[in-house]
């Protein structure tokens, strides 16, 4: 198992702010699964319009921070790191649900597990959790393509 701080995910991610929605990796075992972490503050670039009078993270975007870790999990399974020419693409997100609203002060901890990998879509079981409850979780399936 292994950790990351943010200079090391800015090796695996090609997000930038204002969209790169992870900051830590708690522990990481290849070909298996990872812990990450996304710090919600107010300064977050969407609360001001989601709502202002409530500020509560979109959905999409908490499902874009588990995408996110998968992304890294991905590549470190590989023992690649993402290049100019390619892009990590969505190709599906099943069985969404979410639980709970994340707010401002939030510790967002995305929990992503490989279910399998098959014909070059990978499908992870993932869950944010606040707090240890469930915000959100969903199935998701990625995969990379060569754009150039």
């Amino acid at each position: 198992m292994s950790s990351m701080d943010i200079h090391e995910i800015l090796d695996y991610l090609p997000h930038r702010y204002p969209f790169l929605l992870v900051d830590r990796v708690i522990s990481l075992e290849e070909g298996k699964e990872i812990t990450a972490v996304k710090n919600v503050t107010i300064n977050e670039p969407f609360f001001p319009g989601h709502f202002s009078y409530y500020p509560v993270m979109p959905g999409v975007l908490v499902v874009e921070a588990l995408a996110q870790a998968a992304a890294i999990l991905s590549f470190k399974t590989m023992n690649s790191k993402p290049s100019d020419d390619s892009v990590y693409y969505f190709a599906g997100i099943d069985n969404v649900r979410f639980k709970r609203p994340v707010s401002p002060g939030d510790q967002l901890i995305l929990k992503v597990k490989i279910d399998r990998i098959m014909r070059g879509i990978w499908k992870y079981n993932a869950q944010a959790l606040v707090d240890d409850a469930v915000a959100a979780e969903a199935d998701l399936l990625c995969t990379l393509k060569m754009i150039k």
